[in-house]
């Protein structure tokens, strides 16, 4: 799959913005218009997921299994980009191919990359007992990421300042909906299927033992020359300046970059450089009363 420029120009680009509710979340129109089918995708016993929240470390995740795949060789992951070796279930642009599309036309076993909450996932993805690998990433930290994404993303609503953006995510008045609810739903289900719950902090604070986890949850082996070679390669520092996956081969009509790269800065505990103390104050407040009740607990800082 590839962007071009003058096709992007004579996107209706009111229409590609534009989100509407599904079954309680809120999803680009595009993605809605096209969820019959993406309802009906037909998923393989040996497809494996990548699920998170939108900006919870997705193309970190989507680089580390397609790398396990290549059992180390980072040489094979340069043979295309990352939208294009790990398909985009939900993706729908006019004009051009489907994540579907893409996913339909790839060889098994097939990496699947995905931002929908549990409950709107294909019932064909627990049908076949396909493996999915689940990043969760702090409250705070994917606010901020996410407000500065829809800055980049020329597809994504105008996020407005940062206070009202963070009012609407609260809210879950954003793209996939409430945070809360997504990170919760799979945490509730991760004993029901075969899912593997990550952190993204933990990954952060020690991503040798965390791709340890995916290795054992995949059942692959690997000689530790080879890990070391994917901690090295899939580090925020060599990942921000490899073109296969920095998203700078896409068009600034698309994404741009000129100001505040798709890879920003990659930290747990950002968030402490734009939330005010009241912001903080209130927050935490919302925070505690959404997710009383559950054992699921993250890590602000690391």
């Amino acid at each position: 799959m590839m962007f071009e420029e003058d096709m992007m120009k004579t996107l209706d680009m009111e229409s590609l913005q534009a989100l509407v509710p599904l079954h309680g979340v809120l999803l680009s129109k595009d993605v809605v218009d096209n969820w019959e089918t993406i309802e009906s995708f037909q998923a393989r016993s040996d497809d494996v997921v990548i699920a998170t929240y939108p900006k919870a470390g997705t193309t970190w995740a989507s680089e580390i299994i397609d790398m396990i795949y290549a059992d180390g060789d980072h040489e094979k992951c340069r043979r295309d980009y990352i939208f294009n070796r790990v398909p985009y279930l939900e993706f729908r642009v006019p004009g051009m191919p489907t994540g579907i599309d893409q996913l339909n036309g790839t060889p098994s076993p097939r990496l699947v990359k995905t931002h929908l909450p549990i409950h709107l996932m294909p019932n064909s993805f627990w049908e076949k007992k396909a493996k999915v690998i689940y990043v969760a990433r702090n409250a705070k930290d994917v606010a901020v990421s996410y407000f500065f994404f829809h800055q980049n993303v020329s597809a994504l609503p105008d996020p407005g300042p940062w206070d009202k953006f963070l009012d609407n995510y609260m809210k879950g008045n954003v793209g996939y909906g409430s945070w809360y609810d997504h990170v919760k739903g799979w945490w509730e289900k991760r004993h029901d299927y075969k899912i593997l719950y990550l952190f993204y902090e933990d990954m952060k604070e020690e991503p040798k033992r965390e791709i340890r986890k995916m290795l054992d949850f995949l059942g692959k082996n690997m000689s530790d020359d080879a890990l070391n070679k994917i901690v090295y390669h899939t580090s925020f520092d060599f990942m921000k300046t490899n073109d296969k996956v920095n998203y700078k081969s896409l068009p600034k009509e698309v994404i741009d970059q000129s100001t505040i790269p798709f890879m920003r800065k990659g930290i747990a505990g950002d968030w402490k450089n734009h939330f005010t103390v009241t912001q903080n104050e209130e927050f935490d407040g919302d925070y505690k009363r959404k997710m009383s009740g559950t054992d699921l607990h993250f890590r602000t800082v690391i």
